[in-house]
């Protein structure tokens, strides 16, 4: 499905196609899977990073020295969340490959036109995505470990927090961020759709905020108003472009 070929490939020929994409996606994916894999210790130097005073948001905001430790309950626990981080990290090192190939494929079937604004999306949604995850990893996350991982009813009852706890809620705060930073982009479309405008978008503001709230208390599990505040603004700054955005 490539060029001026693709108006004479038959739906076998199309199906063909797509199976040698999605095969060439698991093969990079996988080889960046075994690749994480091998590499266990600088992996899980950057996913436990955040457990310790050391890390870098920790200093910049100049937090008392911590340490949270970390334990394993399971026989196989530490191995099955290696092997699990490990393909997390192979689609995440692996994601542009994957949506080159899936452009690739379905890009032959666009008009010139239509080309140019699905490059713009896939580009702008990947980078929104990574945003996203990147603000997780550096603020988000390591205050939402800072606050549960050392908070306690009693100096009598400590905290034991597992592996398994850990990585849980870092992969899904992750995946959650990433998403949220999709607003504008998804804005951007419904715009181009006419399904939405500015004047819409701004007359419903206030029940923006009241659900960007919910969202942000739902993404941050804890009792903490700073944190809480810390998670809502750049959803809310997200809403905000996306005014422009669609207005544009």
């Amino acid at each position: 499905m490539q060029g001026s070929d693709s108006e004479t490939m038959t739906f076998w020929d199309h199906l063909d196609e797509l199976r040698s994409v999605i095969i060439r996606i698991l093969v990079i994916t996988a080889v960046a899977a075994v690749v994480a894999f091998v590499m266990k210790d600088e992996m899980f130097a950057i996913v436990l990073a955040p457990r310790s005073s050391d890390f870098i948001t920790y200093r910049l905001m100049g937090v008392e020295p911590f340490s949270i430790h970390l334990m394993n309950t399971g026989l196989t626990e530490q191995f099955m969340m290696h092997l699990k981080t490990a393909m997390y990290f192979g689609v995440l090192v692996a994601s542009p490959f994957i949506i080159w190939q899936l452009f690739r494929f379905v890009s032959p079937a666009l008009y010139e036109g239509e080309r140019k604004y699905a490059t713009a999306l896939c580009l702008s949604g990947y980078l929104m995505f990574m945003l996203g995850t990147l603000l997780d990893y550096f603020l988000i996350f390591p205050l939402t470990v800072k606050f549960l991982g050392t908070y306690q009813v009693s100096p009598d009852v400590a905290n034991m927090l597992t592996l398994q706890s850990y990585m849980d809620t870092l992969m899904m705060m992750s995946l959650v961020m990433g998403i949220v930073f999709e607003l504008p982009v998804v804005s951007w479309l419904l715009g181009r759709m006419g399904l939405v405008n500015r004047s819409m978008m701004r007359s419903m503001r206030r029940h923006a905020i009241v659900a960007i709230l919910i969202i942000a208390a739902i993404i941050t599990p804890t009792t903490d108003a700073f944190t809480l505040f810390i998670v809502a603004l750049p959803i809310w700054l997200l809403y905000e472009m996306s005014i422009v955005i669609v207005k544009r």
